[in-house]
């Protein structure tokens, strides 16, 4: 029998499953895990669940030898240290797919929310200042024939344009390579960012965090976008600056944003909290009681696979020679 470690509850029975087969230790809810507290956490448990505000560092692999695999309850994986797991021998795996619909789903709620000023309704009414209905009232922007741009036509990126038809809209993306037409819905591709965020009326990020990717829309990017424009993310904080964010929305350039996920978190930038015009989330994107559940159900046998001697059903890392 061997020893599970995670690092909060999770929805739903999957952990159950895993108690059937292995002795599982299941911390209370709390802070997130790092640097010693992870290490001392993880001891001699043979598998890791951690969560995406949890930090799995190198000194994990090195202090902790019997961990055979890290379990993300998350699609990013950019808490841990992949290189050094790669080498110590250790599987990492994480959720795609079914958490997919969820978050495109939240990411149609914040640009409707954003383009219709429903965050400002809200406030106007709960504040009693509605005193009737008046010809400009609100004033928000209508999508039919606009232009979505989609930065990342990953799962969640293409899920974002399948749902952009029904609104009549034009899209375009940018990403590593062009999708096969069936896979694009549509889309057209353009090969150039900053050509895409030019025409794009609403930007919808999807990419993954990398190097390559941190800051990559900036300010000189965000004032590429036609006036007027509407941001959304749900993809990384980290993709986005949020001091050029604010800079460009006090200039009156964009119609406004919406964010669920942000480049501190979660310390939000205070110079998006005073603004209507910016719509803010607690990172919901997979928050419906069935992705969760879903991912919860895909974490355990991923784990049970490893802790079987064979491979897990979504890795995100595979190990040089893995760990027995």
């Amino acid at each position: 029998m061997a020893e599970v470690a995670v690092t909060a509850p999770l929805p739903g029975g999957a952990i159950a499953r895993l108690q059937e087969r292995h002795s599982v230790r299941v911390r209370p809810p709390g802070p997130a895990l790092i640097g010693r507290d992870m290490v001392e956490f993880v001891g001699q448990a043979d598998a890791l669940v951690c969560l995406l505000a949890d930090r799995v560092a190198a000194e994990v692999f090195a202090l902790c030898p019997r961990l055979k695999v890290v379990a993300s309850y998350a699609v990013g994986v950019n808490n841990v240290d992949l290189e050094a797991a790669r080498t110590s021998g250790v599987w990492v795996t994480n959720t795609p797919d079914v958490l997919t619909d969820a978050t495109a789903d939240l990411a149609w709620a914040l640009i409707l929310a954003v383009a219709r000023r429903i965050g400002e309704g809200d406030g106007l009414v709960r504040s009693g200042g509605f005193t009737g209905w008046k010809p400009d009232l609100l004033l928000g922007t209508g999508l039919q024939g606009k232009t979505l741009g989609i930065v990342g036509m990953g799962r969640i990126g293409a899920a974002v344009a399948r749902r952009a038809i029904g609104f009549g809209m034009k899209i375009a993306y940018h990403g590593r390579a062009p999708k096969p037409a069936d896979e694009a819905f549509g889309a057209e591709f353009v090969a150039e960012l900053d050509s895409l965020l030019a025409r794009a009326d609403v930007l919808s990020l999807h990419c993954p965090l990398t190097p390559q990717t941190r800051r990559l829309i900036d300010e000189r990017r965000l004032r590429l976008l036609p006036h007027g424009a509407i941001l959304v993310n749900t993809s990384r904080g980290e993709v986005l600056d949020e001091e050029a964010l604010v800079r460009v929305l006090e200039s009156g350039a964009l119609a406004g944003a919406g964010l669920d996920v942000y480049e501190r978190e979660p310390e939000v930038n205070p110079g998006l909290l005073g603004r209507m015009d910016v719509v803010l989330l607690p990172h919901l994107g997979s928050a419906t009681r069935e992705a969760r559940a879903a991912m919860a159900e895909l974490v355990v046998d991923n784990v049970l696979a490893v802790l079987a001697g064979k491979p897990p059903l979504t890795p995100a890392v595979k190990p040089l020679v893995p760990r027995s």
